[in-house]
């Protein structure tokens, strides 16, 4: 045990008190006198890499949720680049993300195309007829176990982001789109390991706990943030025609794509009509959904909508004009048991890694300051 130095911040006294626990028995569990607990809260002194690593161990969080630095650097500015567009794209809009490649000597920007224009992946092919939910497959790979894959049931497109990181881990995920309300039913049921959810409680306005206390016995299930992301209005770009707010989908001139039943957006959309009492039924194309926030978005941008609740990161894939309304928080939440999977324990790591986190925030609308923090 050293003198604290005024570099070193800790939590150590918030997260006790969080979770209900007196000094004397988070003494005697970690094995120190409550006089050190105490001093530790204080500031006064901090631990020995044992004693930390058991603190964090028995208070169920990562050694720098309880320990940091004061005077971590700020993420340094994202280097610029001269680039050439490769020909043929659309006009592209401040925000757009591209991808690079070398060329010569040039340095090549091409947008990617947010529609799967290309054959999925395919580990087996379906050979019999489906009476219910189990079928026979034929599978392609015969010598595959499938056991460094993490199955993520949920609608942030952003969990793409992380799975790009992952395989640099030998850990592959395997994103199974579904809304959150479906995504926690999978959980429920043990057929995910991870359901990715954006649900906000009316009467608290807090995101996602009260709606997973709900649905799972008390200590069964942990949650971990993804990212805080914002969520609002997309509209065709530079918004033709004046859409400033949810009111105006009563409009004649308007007509929006909703989100299927289930989904954080749709409830999104529900709570705001009835804040400003207003009938579903007096909205164009309420009744009309798409299935995930690209899919909505990409119905503004062929025209097929005038405008949809969907993410800042949503419209800046198609380039549409963003209203922000909320921002809310999207979290992924994990069986206990499943937590000391060495699969899951990369996965939990590569989410509170800086370059991931760059990555996700450069998309726009996310803030990966919370990704990997442990909630529950």
């Amino acid at each position: 045990m050293t003198t604290a130095s005024p570099e070193i911040k800790n939590n150590l006294a918030a997260l006790r008190q969080k979770r209900g626990l007196s000094a004397a028995w988070l003494a005697k569990a970690v094995g120190i006198s409550r006089q050190t607990v105490y001093a530790m809260e204080a500031g006064s002194y901090v631990p020995n890499t044992a004693v930390a690593l058991r603190l964090a161990r028995t208070l169920e969080v990562k050694l720098e949720e309880l320990f940091s630095l004061t005077d971590e650097p700020a993420m340094p500015d994202l280097p610029s680049e001269d680039v050439v567009l490769l020909p043929g794209s659309d006009a592209l809009q401040p925000g757009q993300p591209v991808q690079l490649c070398r060329v010569d000597k040039r340095l090549m920007a091409s947008a990617p195309s947010a529609a799967p224009w290309y054959l999925p992946p395919s580990d087996a092919i379906i050979s019999s007829n489906a009476t219910d939910r189990k079928t026979k497959v034929q599978v392609c790979h015969a010598d595959g176990d499938f056991r460094n894959r993490i199955l993520v049931a949920g609608c942030d497109p952003g969990i793409s982001v992380l799975a790009r990181h992952m395989q640099a881990t030998g850990i592959e995920l395997v994103l199974a789109h579904r809304n959150s309300a479906q995504a926690l039913s999978l959980l429920r049921e043990g057929s995910v390991h991870v359901a990715g959810t954006h649900l906000r409680d009316e009467a608290s306005g807090e995101s996602n706990i009260p709606e997973i206390g709900r649905l799972f016995a008390k200590n069964t299930v942990a949650v971990i943030s993804f990212a805080v992301w914002e969520e609002g209005i997309l509209t065709a770009r530079s918004n033709p025609k004046g859409i400033r707010g949810v009111e105006d989908f009563t409009r004649k001139d308007i007509s929006i794509v909703n989100r299927e039943e289930g989904a954080g957006s749709r409830r999104l959309l529900d709570s705001e009509l009835g804040r400003l009492k207003i009938e579903p039924g007096r909205v164009s194309g309420y009744g009309n959904s798409a299935s995930g926030h690209l899919a909505a978005a990409w119905q503004v941008r062929t025209g097929t909508a005038d405008a949809c609740i969907a993410t800042r990161a949503a419209a800046r894939v198609f380039g549409l004009t963003f209203i922000p309304l909320v921002g809310e928080r999207y979290d992924l939440a994990i069986h206990r048991r499943h937590l000391d999977l060495p699969s899951m324990q990369i996965f939990l790591d590569t989410l509170s890694r800086s370059s991931f986190r760059r990555e996700l925030e450069s998309l726009g609308g996310y803030d990966a300051n919370v990704a990997g923090q442990r909630l529950v």
